[in-house]
């Protein structure tokens, strides 16, 4: 589950702070410091389900102002798939509403 939290971290920030022809974010970047997969690993380990709910909704709000806010289509769309994540009730709900939200960040990059 870490490289899943991990990824949507850096697709979040890779959309709020990467600009077009400068240097590509990437995982071990100064940025990525309370998202690296190390920490998630720690928050899941923990089961510390709210901590990691923190933690991606940091990242959401960050990539909610990239895209133009929640009152643009692609911002409506992220931002009924966070709810997805908030509405899980357990590491094990958490999963799949993860990886749907990880893969429209890709999508959107």
């Amino acid at each position: 589950m870490e490289r899943p939290l991990e990824t949507v971290a850096l697709f979040s920030l890779k959309l709020a702070y990467e600009a077009e022809g400068q240097s590509p974010i990437l995982r071990d970047d100064m940025v990525m410091g309370d998202y690296q997969r190390d920490v998630f690993a720690f928050l899941v380990r923990k089961g510390d389900l709210e901590a990691i709910k923190t933690k991606i909704d940091e990242c959401i709000d960050l990539a909610m102002d990239a895209i133009g806010g929640a009152d643009s289509p692609m911002g409506r769309e992220l931002q009924k798939l966070a709810l997805g994540v908030q509405q899980a009730h357990s590491l094990e709900q958490l999963n799949a509403p993860l990886l749907t939200l990880k893969d429209y960040l890709q999508d959107i990059l």
